[in-house]
């Protein structure tokens, strides 16, 4: 009953937050509330406490070189003390004996030798730096670029605690401290004079008793002063444990900042006001109704133009006098920065994708743009280019003219820092692309193109650590494939196959892999062409309400029609495991005790895989298991790899979402589904950190298992079920990693040269770990 409470609150808090919570930067605070919510369910209050430590960060040694290692062995009621060393093994003989119906033998030795040099090198991809005190943040929401070139972002949550980030001549040079935790984020707007950073911030009631934070209940959206440094500027009546917070409202974030000379003026969307501070002693001087402000530039005049509805920027003296000039055709005005010659700069994130330029000096006119008209969608659509920007939301010039924007794509795609020459010339990119996201490798090209769940990499592996990866393309597109459901859910996981001569793209969609998403691709574009869902999806319409449904796209244009729809008759809830084969059939490993086997039925005349409910097949889970959580099947050798807990072993835990305790390799899988071996996987409720696996993937003969919160990677041996190798983040990403987060974590492939590939889920520096093992 328990277990079914806590998937249920999960499933519950999931579909109703997580897409806003996304959206708001703060899913990953919240997803340690979300199991705290869930252990104290049936209280009548829960107290929620969102207090990120550095214990979210696992900093390891690489250990590349272990001796004789004694077995990983489990006494009676899993009850078993954990060892001294960082490092556990499995053995084929697990060292306990299965119930007989298993017809399994253990060997008789519980220890072995791994090899004396493991050599592996770590290696990433989709961030400009590999760790340490360099990452690039992986969102902004506002960005504010100072006369020498210096650049000062802003966004309300960064896994790392770069919420604000300051980077200059395509580097990272620091960060604003104090904005991650006890209840602290960043927010929407930041400005910079010549002494300090103001940054709009957010402090909700999670704070020590006796210091000064907001009631239960309540938010407060502030500016918070900071020298140019990072560290925090206290002045006289300020707010908040250390006094350096000024509260602006309790009903909404501050959507934009601008400061003339002493003069900073606030935009309080939530009431319609813009606020006028003196900066020196952060008093308020004046305010004045402005519908709806947003973004705020100041020229050199000191008038004010400020970002209102969807397509109008208006015009408004100091004092708030509105004046002629507004500015209503501009799609989707999302930034806006004066230059150094008084033009006005406005980022357009409709489907031009361009920074439009304006002569204000009399009447607005529209004198010049920069960009490539229609972004990375012009040309070779998806394909990235210098001058071709996706979903702008930063715009700023230095004394030199130079012009900056920042791209985040299309819901939360990660951070493209460009610095370009007025002529158009890319003087330094910055990157920042991964979050609650993996990658996999394309098996047609050898691991050549490497594809994640928004984005295409092509690989030199002849390159050194973190060099061997280039940003080719952005593979969605909002404009032409509006219901990708990319752009309306939070996908995790990149399965990428090759039928029938076709590249396709599968991923798998929320943290508790609540749907299956099918593409095929249009040059560069990942094109919808299927979902494996369930009920009702806010984005769509017509889909089957009342059971799990299939979509295939007949028609070929990407968006799902209501005679599209094929349900299944029965909802397949808690489905942790998926799985594509060589040859396209899909499997699904679901917890209630049941596998699903679709049979591919080939690609339709616009190249989408074809399944149906006609053509599949419902098979028990076979014994030892009790809870089935990953499948993966090769039909090659008939063979079956599962996972899940089993009577010998039981999630003693509670938890939900994990690989397991144990991975069993059937043999014939299709006729008598033969036990070939048994790996008990690491599994210690009662060390802190807790140590289990959350993901596991199979490449040729190697099996491997990502822990959730070391995120050491344990390596077997795909014939015997030994462990041969353990791997770890090594110096080239400064030894750490944040947890592994997604049930898909971990995606392996080996090259032809026998190299093996292994990618694993890094979110706390926006990347993807990229482990290189030789064959």
């Amino acid at each position: 009953m328990k277990n079914k409470l806590l998937r249920q609150i999960g499933k519950l808090y999931q579909r109703q937050h997580i897409n806003n919570l996304l959206r708001r930067g703060i899913f990953r605070n919240n997803k340690r509330l979300r199991f705290v919510l869930s252990v104290i369910v049936g209280f009548i209050t829960v107290t929620l406490i969102a207090i990120y430590l550095t214990g979210r960060v696992t900093s390891v040694a690489n250990t590349q070189t272990t001796s004789t290692i004694k077995a990983y062995t489990l006494p009676e009621q899993n009850t078993h003390t954990p060892s001294n060393t960082d490092i556990y093994t499995t053995s084929a003989a697990n060292t306990y004996t299965f119930p007989d119906q298993d017809t399994y033998t253990p060997p008789a030795t519980d220890t072995y030798t791994l090899a004396a040099t493991n050599a592996y090198k770590t290696s990433w991809i989709g961030n400009s730096f590999g760790g340490g005190n360099k990452w690039v943040q992986i969102q902004v929401t506002d960005m504010y670029v100072a006369p020498d070139g210096t650049v000062y972002t802003n966004t309300d949550w960064d896994e790392a605690g770069r919420e604000v980030g300051i980077y200059k001549n395509g580097d990272v040079i620091g960060k604003a401290d104090d904005l991650h935790g006890w209840g602290r984020m960043g927010g929407d707007a930041i400005a910079v004079d010549q002494k300090y950073m103001y940054v709009g911030m957010q402090q909700s009631a999670d704070g020590k008793p006796g210091e000064d934070y907001p009631p239960k209940g309540t938010t407060w959206y502030c500016i918070r002063r900071y020298n140019l440094s990072g560290k925090v500027a206290p002045f006289p009546q300020g707010r908040g444990w250390d006094k350096s917070m000024l509260i602006v409202s309790t009903k909404g974030k501050i959507a934009g900042l601008a400061i003339d000379g002493q003069q900073l003026y606030a935009s309080d969307k939530a009431a319609n006001l813009v606020h006028v501070y003196n900066t020196a002693t952060m008093k308020e001087i004046r305010s004045f109704k402005v519908n709806n402000p947003s973004k705020i530039a100041l020229d050199k005049q000191g008038n004010l133009w400020i970002i209102q509805e969807k397509n109008k920027i208006g015009h408004y003296s100091p004092t708030g006098k509105q004046l002629p000039g507004a500015i209503a055709d501009v799609a989707q005005p999302s930034a806006i920065a004066i230059d150094n010659q008084n033009r006005l700069l406005v980022a357009d994130n409709g489907p031009r994708q361009q920074v439009l330029i304006y002569d204000i000096a009399n009447k607005p006119k529209q004198v010049g743009t920069f960009g490539t008209q229609g972004g990375v969608y012009s040309g070779k659509r998806g394909e990235i280019g210098d001058l071709k920007f996706y979903g702008l939301s930063g715009v700023g010039t230095d004394a030199a003219g130079n012009i900056y924007v920042s791209n985040v794509g299309f819901n939360r795609s990660g951070v493209d820092l460009r610095k370009l020459s007025p002529s158009g010339k890319l003087q330094w990119q910055l990157l920042g692309l991964q979050f609650i996201d993996t990658a996999d490798a394309d098996v047609g090209t050898d691991g050549a193109n490497v594809f994640t769940k928004d984005e295409h990499f092509i690989m030199d592996y002849s390159k050194g650590s973190g060099k061997e990866w280039q940003y080719k393309a952005y593979t969605v597109d909002r404009f032409r494939y509006p219901n990708d459901a990319r752009l309306h859910t939070t996908p995790t996981a990149a399965f990428v196959r090759r039928l029938q001569g076709k590249r396709l793209l599968y991923l798998s969609s929320e943290m508790m892999s609540e749907r299956l998403l099918m593409y095929r691709f249009d040059g560069e574009i990942a094109v919808p062409c299927g979902i494996f869902g369930k009920g009702k999806e806010d984005w769509l319409a017509n889909e089957p309400t009342n059971s799990s449904w299939i979509w295939v796209d007949a028609n070929g244009d990407g968006s799902p029609q209501a005679n599209e729809y094929q349900a299944t008759g029965e909802k397949d809830d808690s489905v942790w495991g998926w799985d594509i084969d060589s040859k396209g059939d899909l499997w699904l490993a679901a917890e209630a005790g049941y596998i699903k086997h679709y049979r591919f039925g080939g690609l339709n005349a616009h190249g989408c895989p074809v399944y149906n409910t006609k053509a599949v097949q419902k098979t028990a889970m076979p014994q030892p298991f009790k809870t089935l959580t990953r499948i993966r099947y090769f039909p090659e050798q008939d063979a079956m790899y599962l996972s899940g807990y089993t009577s010998d072993r039981p999630n003693i835990d509670g938890d939900w979402g994990l690989v397991g305790t144990e991975i069993i390799r059937y043999d014939n899988w299709s006729k008598a589904k033969k036990i070939r071996w048994r790996i008990a996987l690491p599994y210690e409720v009662k060390r802190d950190p807790k140590l289990h696996i959350k993901a596991m993937d199979v490449a040729a003969n190697r099996v491997f298992a990502v822990s959730s919160k070391t995120a050491d990677v344990f390596v077997y041996d795909a014939t015997t079920g030994k462990q041969v190798q353990q791997l770890k983040p090594g110096p080239e990403v400064a030894g750490e990693s944040g947890w592994i987060d997604i049930p898909f974590g971990i995606r392996a492939f080996r090259r032809s040269n026998g190299e093996y590939l292994v990618f694993v889920e890094e979110d706390l520096k926006a990347k993807v770990l990229m482990y290189r093992l030789p064959g």
